[in-house]
């Protein structure tokens, strides 16, 4: 037990940014800690894309239980409220026969929404969610920054304007209650019945950008094309609105190269990376472990430190 809090189970956050060295590292921990493994990736929580996304391959989802991935179907709603409250109903199942539990991935909103909690946003219709798309493919993004400046120009003032997501998400909401959005915005931090330690892997930048783009060609190796095509009829879902099958989608449809789009994958990797380390720069509870030049067994051992795992009682 934490004599400081009084708990006596522990969520294990392993995050960093994509391709730094995540999957192989928590399945190790997994084992040490004889606990099973939980996702936190917005697009390998999906069916059907399995080799842009990374998703551990079928050997590895065999050496430990993994959850949360292959979980839905593509054209299946989900949300960082949603994951949140389905992660705290798992989490207290496995803390009633295990003293440890692993969350493991880069979708920064999913790790901070079961870290901290996310705000009560209310549920948004099928209706409103419809229609707010058409609205972006007819008019543009735009024009709903436009109208999101007058629904709610506080939003309006921090949003990535360029984010089609979050602007249509801010629109989703003052179209459904007619208030605004920034109403909901408390960014309130729940407090949690376990304790929660935050792992963070990081390497030098050339290295990180290295391993991306080394990625990207065993991806093309072993396949990718060929998924990005059988998935092509469903190319406007949003689940498939991400790097790699936008790209090839381009090639698809005859209007990029491939050499042109595999080049891109590997740059709108490394700028997805730096985002990740962006937003993961602002939390002091992380600890950061440059694992540059360390074995898997040399990181599992500073862990077991920080754990303080021969001390727990």
């Amino acid at each position: 037990m934490d004599k400081e809090t009084g708990k006596d189970k522990t969520l294990v956050v392993v995050i960093g940014p994509t391709a730094v060295g995540k999957t192989e590292l928590s399945i190790q921990l997994a084992k040490l800690l004889c606990c099973d493994i939980i996702s936190a990736d917005s697009r390998q929580i999906y069916k059907e894309i399995n080799i842009g996304t990374a998703k551990p391959s079928p050997q590895e989802l065999a050496e430990v239980k993994h959850h949360f991935i292959d979980m839905l179907e593509l054209d299946q709603y989900y949300s960082a409220a949603q994951y949140e409250s389905d992660v705290l109903q798992l989490l207290d199942k496995q803390f009633k026969t295990h003293d440890y539990a692993i969350m493991v991935g880069g979708s920064m909103m999913y790790t901070d929404a079961v870290c901290k909690g996310i705000d009560d946003i209310p549920t948004v219709s099928d209706e409103t969610r419809e229609m707010l798309r058409l609205k972006y493919e007819n008019d543009g993004l735009e024009t709903l920054c436009e109208e999101l400046r007058l629904l709610d120009p506080e939003y309006y003032k921090i949003v990535d304007t360029k984010n089609y997501k979050r602007v249509v998400h801010a629109l989703e909401i003052c179209y459904q209650t007619g208030k605004t959005y920034t109403s909901f915005r408390t960014k309130t931090i729940k407090e949690r019945p376990f304790n929660i330690v935050k792992i963070g892997l990081r390497r030098q930048r050339s290295n990180l950008f290295d391993r991306i783009n080394k990625r990207v060609d065993i991806m093309m190796n072993e396949g990718f094309m060929d998924e990005a095509k059988r998935l092509f009829p469903k190319r406007n879902l949003n689940s498939l609105n991400t790097v790699g099958y936008k790209e090839l989608f381009n090639v698809i449809d005859g209007q990029w190269e491939l050499k042109m789009a595999v080049e891109r994958i590997k740059k709108n990797t490394r700028v997805y990376a730096k985002k990740q380390m962006t937003w993961y720069a602002h939390d002091d509870e992380i600890n950061w472990i440059d694992v540059d030049n360390m074995t898997t067994a040399q990181i599992i051992s500073q862990i077991s430190d920080l754990l303080q795992i021969n001390n727990k009682e």
